[in-house]
């Protein structure tokens, strides 16, 4: 299976994915990163925050959007070439987020696309806003 193309890619086509986050998602992704920061994995901790609770890590949330690209826009065989990211409202364990893809910009000569990235959580608020730049796959 292999991705659209740069030719098949519309500006203003869009795409997302949903996902509840769990605190196993943040136990694991601590555990493969070695990002054992208190603020997600002690809940005694975060409780002093102002956060009041844990919280998800913001990479995490925002590797959502690489699922977004690598799977639905442009897809398979995608390449990441950049990405810039604000983190703007915490993601807690249970929150649900939809990471979504925009395309704004194509240049075919060289093969790359911008795309707006963000995620939302369930009650629509922005937590992660940005840009990606990405290689779709060749035709």
């Amino acid at each position: 299976m292999i991705g659209k193309s740069i030719g098949e890619i519309s500006i203003g086509e869009k795409a997302s994915f949903t996902k509840t986050i769990t605190e196993s998602d943040v136990y694991n992704f601590a555990g493969v990163t070695g990002d054992l920061n208190p603020a997600h994995v002690n809940e005694e901790y975060a409780k002093k925050t102002v956060f009041k609770k844990r919280i998800a890590h913001g990479m995490l949330v925002s590797g959502l959007i690489s699922t977004v690209l690598a799977i639905k826009l442009p897809g398979p065989g995608t390449i990441y070439l950049n990405q810039n990211l604000s983190f703007k409202a915490p993601v807690y364990f249970g929150d649900t987020i939809t990471a979504e893809v925009e395309v704004i910009e194509k240049d075919e000569d060289k093969n790359r696309l911008k795309l707006k990235t963000i995620c939302k959580n369930q009650e629509g608020k922005v937590v992660v806003d940005g840009e990606a730049l990405v290689l779709p796959p060749k035709a």
